[in-house]
């Protein structure tokens, strides 16, 4: 996980309001002034500019390139993948992957599969770098960002912004997924902002503070034998020492703020799935798989890579990627 040891009670010290009020000035400063530049990984393309109204001048070639933007006088980085079947006539689909602790944007987009998913699906897929392989994600979580105060919210919507410029994005359909620390940062942006139609948190809790959201769909994935952030709270065995409330019981404030029906549960074998329908059009969704781990369900098996990132096998009990998308596609803001 790379973070750092808090309880789920101890809020972050600064409102919602707030933060969405600077996470949103922070993105339409960095939207004027951004220089971006991008450096060479791998098989991934290069691009770059560096005009004062560099938003324009971003370039998303197809397939996987990487990007860099200045926040706060911090350069940060990302990858994004373009399917080549997009249509440039249409506004598509934006979803933004971040990785766990210890992870890195690359590292995400290979054990996560969420290229073929938006080949098969016409999205673009945002796969952005936390500083030192750690997000601040909220009530102390996680690792040196969180100590130093990274200003994760600003990065994550600044990059959202660059990539609208880049290319027609449909604003009503940009959502955020995330393992690990990347699914609490999913859960705090969905506290502090207001660009993102769903959120689809895995392995992961909510910590921080989180007094007036916005209603948004949510849908969270979690194992019951997950040592790291535990299904029913309390204090994780992992190297960050998580400890929050129970996942159930972050599904249910979701549900209240979005002011939804009482959830159909069903249970398929080791998958138990929680439904609730919300009057906005909104849904809240809670699938739970007996006996997995903190893994992410259908990814690509690694154990140099679980070792790494102190992660389980993944489970094959779904295929996360799959139900996630599929998730999102059903929910606009």
């Amino acid at each position: 996980m790379g973070c750092i040891g808090t309880t789920w009670q101890r809020l972050a010290r600064h409102g919602g309001q707030a933060r969405r009020a600077v996470a949103t000035a922070t993105a339409t400063a960095i939207a004027v002034t951004l220089v971006i530049a991008v450096s060479a990984c791998g098989p991934h393309t290069q691009s770059a500019a560096t005009t004062p109204a560099a938003t324009a001048a971003l370039r998303l070639p197809v397939g996987a390139s990487d990007h860099s933007l200045s926040v706060g006088g911090v350069t940060r980085t990302f990858i994004v993948y373009r399917p080549a079947n997009l249509s440039a006539a249409q506004r598509v689909p934006l979803v933004v992957m971040m990785h766990g602790g210890f992870g890195t944007g690359s590292q995400a987009e290979r054990s996560y599969l969420w290229d073929a998913e938006a080949d098969a699906g016409h999205f673009l897929v945002a796969y952005p770098d936390g500083l030192h392989r750690a997000w601040n994600a909220g009530g102390g979580c996680c690792g040196i960002p969180a100590k130093s105060g990274t200003d994760d919210i600003g990065f994550i919507t600044a990059m959202v912004t660059v990539i609208e410029h880049a290319i027609p994005v449909d604003a009503d359909r940009v959502y955020a997924t995330g393992i690990s620390n990347g699914g609490i940062m999913a859960y705090d942006l969905a506290c502090h902002t207001t660009i993102f139609a769903a959120i689809g948190p895995d392995s992961a809790t909510q910590l921080g503070s989180c007094p007036d959201p916005a209603p948004i769909s949510v849908i969270a994935i979690h194992g019951t034998a997950d040592k790291n952030i535990p299904y029913n709270g309390g204090l994780g065995d992992g190297p960050g020492h998580i400890d929050g409330p129970p996942v159930p019981t972050v599904n249910a404030d979701w549900r209240s703020t979005d002011h939804c029906a009482s959830p159909i549960v069903t249970t398929a074998k080791t998958v138990t799935t929680s439904i609730a329908s919300c009057p906005a059009g909104q849904t809240v969704e809670l699938i739970t798989i007996a006996g997995a781990g903190h893994q992410w369900p259908g990814g690509a098996p690694n154990r140099l890579a679980q070792l790494l990132l102190h992660t389980d096998p993944p489970s094959t009990a779904l295929n996360a990627t799959r139900v996630i998308w599929r998730f999102f596609a059903a929910h606009k803001r």
